[in-house]
């Protein structure tokens, strides 16, 4: 019988799709690149998908989260990307986090009821912190590095982070999972070296939604595309 799945399923098998249906991936953050990450799951088939943020979907998302609309300015992002999530498969198991994920909310989360982690987060503590989880419960994790300021999406690759180069993020997470004895961590990252922006006029200096000391500039074409490598990756190891 035909279902919204069925063209999925002649690529990838009956028994990936079963297994996409019985998986059960977290999604931190639903912003730029994870809003993509979520539309990829939930039009993959997934069966339960877990979504952590706390912000609220303003006129500037607009530009680049698929979640973002006029429609649902002033909504929380998790309330957004959930009735995306539901017009997609309306029998997909939702669950909402509203909260920013830092250390001192990570015990509020069992990472061992995942059976995939996606780390969309933006501060580094909480990427850190949300690394150091998964990999103590042994549950798969993907990162996404730095996708403000560039305009190149056909630079993003998927590597392990002892691997990459250029992204001062990758940088950044490279050397601090080194002091805590994790080298290996699958990342998504681009050499492109950063754009400065060039007018922070019309925006605050620290963005309304996040702990981010400056606003990135960053387009439709950038985040997506590295959601949707996510995305991809997520959906690849679960048939494995």
């Amino acid at each position: 019988m035909q279902n919204q799945f069925s063209r999925t399923e002649l690529l990838l098998g009956a028994d990936a799709m079963e297994k996409l249906k019985n998986s059960r991936v977290a999604v931190f953050g639903v912003g730029g690149v994870g809003g993509y990450t979520v539309e990829a799951l939930a039009r993959s088939g997934v069966g339960t998908i877990d979504l952590i943020d706390d912000d609220e979907v303003v006129l500037s998302n607009i530009n680049r989260q698929i979640i973002a609309t006029y429609d649902t300015l002033g909504m929380p992002k998790v309330d957004a990307a959930e009735k995306r999530i539901k017009s997609i498969n309306p029998n997909c198991v939702v669950n909402k986090h509203r909260c920013f994920y830092l250390p001192e909310t990570s015990h509020m989360f069992d990472f061992s009821q995942y059976d995939y982690v996606v780390d969309a987060i933006d501060t580094v503590k909480g990427k850190i912190e949300l690394v150091m989880q998964a990999k103590q419960s042994g549950t798969p994790i993907i990162s996404s590095m730095g996708a403000g300021n560039k305009l190149d999406p056909t630079m993003f690759e998927v590597a392990d982070i002892s691997k990459t180069s250029v992204c001062p993020l990758a940088k950044v997470m490279r050397v601090e999972l080194r002091k805590r004895g994790i080298n290996h961590l699958k990342v998504v990252y681009s050499k492109e070296p950063a754009i400065a922006p060039q007018n922070n006029q019309n925006l605050p200096d620290k963005d309304e939604n996040s702990s981010r000391r400056s606003t990135p500039g960053s387009v439709s074409f950038v985040p997506s595309v590295v959601g949707l490598i996510i995305g991809a990756e997520v959906i690849k190891d679960l048939i494995k």
